[in-house]
């Protein structure tokens, strides 16, 4: 008992589980607010971005409700808030409970490594997880796990970026523990791993934001389709399994039909280039 005690005595139990779990949070509700609010206002600069997904804009909130669907609106928010706050309850208590093993990855707050060591192993996380992501995804669309587990991610049709982390408890600490992995394998600095999570929150809001910003960061990763290639999953519901790239679904055959013509016809919509 004295050596599991000891164990959470360790000031890197703060910087890794705890520190994490809470940086995740903070992240994500600071991409995810701003992004909504875009979504709900609609201001007029932005309005050139925004992605043309229109399912469940013909339901009323009275029908959507009844069919158990999430409509943009304030129901969204609502509930995708409840559902985010209950999620990081599971998540905290996963990380506290996965310590022990946690702790065994060597994460460290010692001398940083040069600038391109960790340029490198931010690389490696990011493609790692989109690869590991990628096989998660497409098992969560099997028929029991889409029913029990995926389908609530789902009953969202065109989302909000706060929709991002309406999810089952399951697929949540599911998927931020893939997020752990890369920096788990490298021994990393704290550093890294923060980054690293943060570009991971970024990358959960602008996917379910419904606007495809040309200044994102995500388009720095080449490849990468931005907000277009995991919208165009929640418009198809089959396809489109990769989180910040679609490398894996093409080298897979799991590309979402038609989704090249879509990019076509956005990358060279009338006012693709505005002054």
């Amino acid at each position: 008992m004295n050596a599991l005690i000891s164990i959470y005595q360790d000031p890197m139990f703060w910087w890794v589980p705890i520190g994490t779990v809470l940086l995740s949070m903070g992240a994500f509700i600071s991409f995810a607010g701003p992004l909504t609010w875009i979504a709900a206002r609609q201001p007029s600069w932005a309005r050139h971005y925004k992605i043309p997904n229109t399912r469940g804009a013909e339901l009323s909130a009275e029908e959507a409700e009844r069919r158990n669907i999430l409509i943009q609106g304030s129901r969204m928010v609502r509930l995708s808030l409840r559902q985010w706050l209950i999620n990081n309850l599971w998540m905290f208590a996963a990380a506290v409970a996965a310590w022990p093993l946690m702790r065994l990855a060597g994460i460290h707050t010692g001398p940083l490594p040069a600038w391109w060591v960790l340029l490198l192993q931010l690389l490696f996380c990011i493609y790692l997880d989109d690869f590991l992501y990628y096989w998660l995804h497409r098992s969560m669309h099997q028929r029991f796990l889409l029913k029990h587990v995926h389908g609530l991610h789902h009953r969202v049709l065109a989302p909000w970026a706060i929709s991002g982390h309406y999810m089952h408890p399951l697929e949540y600490v599911l998927t931020g523990s893939l997020a752990f992995i890369g920096p788990a394998l490298l021994g990393s600095h704290v550093a890294l791993l923060w980054v690293w999570i943060i570009i991971r929150q970024w990358e959960a809001a602008e996917g379910h934001a419904g606007y495809a910003f040309r200044w994102s960061p995500t388009h720095w990763l080449p490849g990468s389709d931005g907000a277009l290639h995991h919208d165009y999953h929640h418009a198809r519901v089959r396809g489109n399994y990769g989180g910040f790239l679609p490398i894996w679904d093409r080298v897979f055959g799991t590309l979402a039909k038609d989704y090249d013509q879509a990019v076509e016809r956005w990358t060279h919509r009338p006012d693709a280039d505005p002054a």
